[in-house]
């Protein structure tokens, strides 16, 4: 009988130590949690405030190349980002024309216009 109470009483000893340990474990990662939650906001703030760079464009030119036309304390700058760093490529004199609008589109293929049109047709849009 007495070996039965001892087991019984270590058993029922390491439960308590168990949950605090337990309840420890998810205080720590809620912490860490909410500390990453509020590092990310206050990047965002920081960017937010200091709009002296934009990206105005980019372009994919490889698995891990691209070229970027940003916008850098009112200077345009054409930039490749790649895996070994990041290189300026051209400094703009002024600034270039944004390719935003409908003016600025480039001159289709009439595959490529066939093609839109038809992708259109098929998901339900007029053109």
């Amino acid at each position: 009988m007495n070996a039965s109470a001892a087991a019984a009483s270590g058993a029922a000893s390491t439960l308590p130590g168990f949950g605090q340990m337990a309840l420890s474990l998810l205080v720590v990662l809620g912490l860490i949690f909410v500390l990453a939650w509020g590092l990310k906001r206050m990047q965002g703030l920081r960017v937010a405030g200091g709009a002296s760079l934009r990206i105005h464009g980019g372009l994919q030119v490889g698995a891990k190349e691209k070229v970027l036309l940003i916008e850098a304390g009112g200077q345009h700058l054409l930039i490749g980002v790649s895996a070994g760093g990041v290189n300026t490529l051209h400094v703009y004199a002024e600034p270039p024309v944004a390719a935003v609008g409908a003016e600025n589109t480039p001159e289709l293929s009439p595959f490529a216009v066939a093609f839109r049109d038809a992708l259109k047709k098929s998901l339900g849009k007029s053109s």
